[in-house]
C-alpha cells in the first residue's frame, strides 16, 4: 500500500505522501477512514530525532510540530515557513541525492548516520556532513522551541545547569556569546560532552556536535534565514528574543536520554 505508516526499530517511518504539498493519498484508500484510525499513533510520535529514516524511499522531512505563526512575535512566521519548507526540506532532498545506491547509509538514522561520518565515502563525505547536518540540526531546533514556552528551566536540567555555569542567566550569556561570535555562518550549542557534562560550543555551517562526540540538546540556529527578516543583522536581539521560545520539555527529556547512554 502506497500510503501508511510502520515501525522500524520504533522509529516511526512516515512516506513521502504525509509532509509533501498537493501528493494524493492512494484513490483506493480512505482518506478520512486512513487518518482517523492513525491520529493515535501519529499523536504519540514526537517531532524528534528518531522519525527520520525508510528504507525505501530514504530520509524524510518531519512535519513541523507547530503552525508557522506559532512562534510570533519572537521569530515570524515567513520566516518559519521558509526555514522549514525550503531550507530544511532541500538539506532532506540533496542527503537522499548524495546516499542514492548506498543502503547501508540510508537506513541509519540521521544521528546515526553524522555520529558515523568517518564512514561515509571521501567522495562524497563533504555533501554528507553539509546535508545529514543540516537535516539533524533543524530536527532539534524546530523540537527545542515551541508556542508559549520559554521562562527558567526546572528539575534535573535545571540542577544541572547551575553546577556547570552556575545560574541560567550565565548560560544564556554563554550560548548568546557563542552565537554572536560565530563568524558566518552556523550554530550556538548546549551539549553533554563525553563525561556527561554540560558545555556550550559552536559549530560552523551544518556541522553537529555528534560529529565530534558530543550530544545537542538545545541549539540555535545563527545562519542569516534564520533571523534576517525580521531581526536584519542584528544578531544579538535575535539571540536575546530566542530565548521567550525555548521548550523546557524538550530540551530536560534530549538531556535525560543523553546522560543515561552507556
Amino acid at each position: 500500500m502506497g500510503a501508511m505508516l510502520k515501525f522500524v526499530n520504533h522509529r516511526v517511518i512516515f512516506f513521502h505522501w504525509f509532509n509533501m504539498k498537493g501528493n494524493p493519498l492512494n484513490s483506493n484508500l480512505d482518506r478520512r477512514s486512513f487518518i482517523g484510525k492513525s491520529s493515535a499513533i501519529v499523536a504519540a510520535a514526537a517531532f524528534t530525532g528518531n522519525v527520520i529514516a525508510q528504507d525505501d524511499a530514504g530520509f524524510v522531512l518531519p512535519k513541523l510540530p507547530y503552525a508557522y505563526d506559532a512562534l510570533e512575535p519572537f521569530i515570524d512566521a515567513k520566516t518559519v515557513e521558509i526555514h522549514y519548507d525550503k531550507h530544511h526540506r532541500t538539506y532532506v532532498s540533496n542527503l537522499n541525492k548524495l546516499l542514492a545506491g548506498n543502503k547501508d547509509l540510508m537506513k541509519m538514522d540521521i544521528n546515526q548516520l553524522v555520529s558515523n561520518i568517518s564512514k561515509v565515502p571521501e567522495a562524497i563525505r563533504q555533501g554528507v556532513t553539509n546535508n545529514a547536518g543540516g537535516n539533524a540540526n533543524h530536527i532539534l531546533y524546530w523540537d527545542v522551541m515551541g508556542p508559549k514556552a520559554g521562562g527558567n528551566p526546572t528539575g534535573a536540567i535545571a540542577k544541572a545547569i547551575d553546577q556547570s555555569f552556575e545560574s541560567f542567566d550565565k548560560l544564556k550569556e554563554k550560548v548568546n556569546q557563542a552565537g554572536l561570535t560565530r563568524f558566518g555562518s552556523g550554530w550556538s550549542w548546549l551539549v553533554v560532552d563525553a563525561t556527561k557534562k554540560l558545555q556550550v560550543i559552536s559549530t560552523a555551517n551544518q556541522d553537529s556536535p555528534l560529529m565530534t562526540g558530543n550530544t545537542p540538546i538545545l541549539g540555535i540556529d545563527v545562519w542569516e534565514h534564520a533571523y534576517y527578516l525580521k531581526y536584519q543583522n542584528k544578531r544579538a536581539d535575535y539571540l536575546a528574543a530566542w530565548w521567550n521560545l525555548v521548550n523546557w520539555k524538550a530540551v530536560s527529556d534530549r538531556f535525560g536520554a543523553a546522560i543515561s547512554k552507556s
